[in-house]
């Protein structure tokens, strides 16, 4: 698989479907994740999976009174997250809660913010299209933590440098799938191709529909979103907002390019000022 030209500061501003293209001249089919929220039963295996594979430290366990989730979210030390929401099933007061579970993880988006950001290289596209960290490059800047819409990237506490998802990108090399889809039980995370991944996806939302379920929606799956479409969507069964993830993301680094258009315009003029004032005195 041959390399071609390095990928270019602000990719994110190009907005198309495969991302990879940017950086080789030959790649395999783009690859993700879907996880259908209406299959997880919150057992968590998926996190204990990443955990062990990539040996990636504990996070605390704490016990936070909000719910019987005790890893709280994504962070440098968990990779993949369960959220147990709980909310009442009726407007009743005395109504009983229904639980919505979630596997939470890094979207590799197509125009990845954090990609466009990282001053040493250590974030790259992967020839499948997905975005890692290597740990050895990253300078603990922490440039990509702010720039992530999704709030994925954290920093490890002692380390400084920066840690997230990988889509198990050993794993893929090898042929094998991530940790997380291998060990999900119901088959809540699916990983593939991600044009297959997507035409699965929406099936399920018809399915679910016909069923009653009407609430059911995808998130992330959009190639004309504000980040170009997520490498790693999602079915949900309530607003984006419920599961602690935004109604509309958007790439922060997109309107660098305009900004820099109209300062180099501003520039232009000074100079042409300058100019004209030294030619003036003569």
């Amino acid at each position: 698989m041959s390399q071609g030209t390095p990928i270019s500061l602000l990719s994110s501003v190009r907005g198309h479907g495969d991302p990879a293209a940017d950086v080789y001249d030959e790649h395999p089919p783009r690859m993700g994740f879907f996880t259908d929220t209406s299959l997880c039963i919150g057992c968590k295996a998926c996190e204990v999976a990443c955990k062990e594979w990539n040996q990636v430290p504990e996070d605390g366990l704490n016990f936070t009174g909000m719910s019987f989730d005790n890893s709280e979210g994504l962070s440098a030390d968990t990779w993949r997250h369960v959220a147990f929401i709980e909310q009442p099933a009726g407007e009743e007061p005395d109504s009983e809660f229904r639980w919505l579970m979630s596997s939470d993880v890094c979207k590799h988006c197509t125009d990845a913010a954090c990609l466009d950001v990282c001053p040493t290289g250590a974030l790259f596209r992967t020839e499948f299209g997905t975005v890692v960290v290597q740990e050895d490059v990253c300078n603990g800047c922490g440039y990509c933590v702010p720039a992530c819409p999704y709030g994925v990237i954290g920093k490890r506490e002692g380390d400084g440098r920066v840690w997230k998802c990988t889509l198990c990108y050993d794993r893929l090399g090898e042929g094998m799938e991530p940790a997380c889809a291998k060990a999900c039980p119901t088959n809540s995370i699916q990983f593939g191709e991600l044009e297959e991944l997507r035409e699965r996806a929406g099936g399920r939302v018809e399915q679910l529909q016909q069923a009653g379920v009407l609430d059911a929606r995808l998130y992330g799956h959009d190639p004309a979103d504000g980040v170009g479409g997520d490498g790693a969507f999602f079915l949900l069964l309530d607003e984006p907002e419920v599961y602690g993830l935004p109604p509309d993301p958007v790439a922060t680094t997109r309107d660098l390019p305009r900004m820099w258009r109209h300062a180099a315009i501003a520039a232009a003029g000074l100079l042409g000022a300058v100019g004209a004032s030294f030619a003036g005195r003569r």
